[in-house]
């Protein structure tokens, strides 16, 4: 049920997001969460982050990338956690070949809910980030350093041995689906 719910929850973004593509000349991308790793960690976690988002990259001439992101995922603890941030990314790699393959790297911050952090009340949170692909898909990784975490939320991770989780995404683009009048 909550799946189709995250489901329904991008169908009506996409619906939101179509009648105002033709006006902005970024890129939309669906993103698919996929998988989280929980470095050294002891006890079982969800690894399995299933979820949907949308992903804008505004139009640049420049290195430096601007990203807005919104996503419902399933987290660690098997409940639906829901986060809206932005982006910097500076491109470290670009070529036209292989249908303009690219590797950016910098930081995203973001608001999360979280039903075990302040009992699903947004927090703020920034996390860096890498993403390699081309023009039509890619991949998204970042990495969550515990020890970052449990300072700016003033709580211990329930699995001392848990060094940092790293969480992937897909990504495809869907600019090219939307009405581009």
């Amino acid at each position: 049920m909550k799946r189709l719910n995250a489901a329904r929850l991008t169908f009506l973004a996409l619906l939101i997001v179509a009648p105002a593509a033709s006006a902005l000349a970024g890129n939309f991308s669906a993103v698919l969460n996929g998988r989280s790793i929980h470095v050294d960690a002891t006890e079982n976690w969800n690894e399995d982050n299933v979820g949907l988002g949308l992903e804008y990259q505004f139009a640049t001439e420049s290195r430096w990338k601007k990203q807005v992101m919104v996503n419902g995922f399933r987290d660690s603890n098997e409940d639906m956690s829901y986060m809206a941030g932005a982006g910097l990314h500076r491109t470290l790699f670009a070529s036209d070949r292989l249908d303009g393959f690219y590797i950016d790297a910098g930081i995203n911050a973001f608001v999360m809910t979280r039903r075990d952090v302040n009992d699903n009340r947004p927090f703020p949170g920034a996390v860096p980030s890498l993403s390699v692909g081309n023009r039509y898909m890619g991949i998204n990784l970042t990495y969550l350093p515990v020890k970052a975490v449990e300072r700016m939320m003033d709580v211990r991770m329930m699995d001392d041995t848990v060094s940092g989780i790293f969480f992937l995404q897909f990504k495809v683009d869907i600019s090219r689906l939307l009405p581009n009048d």
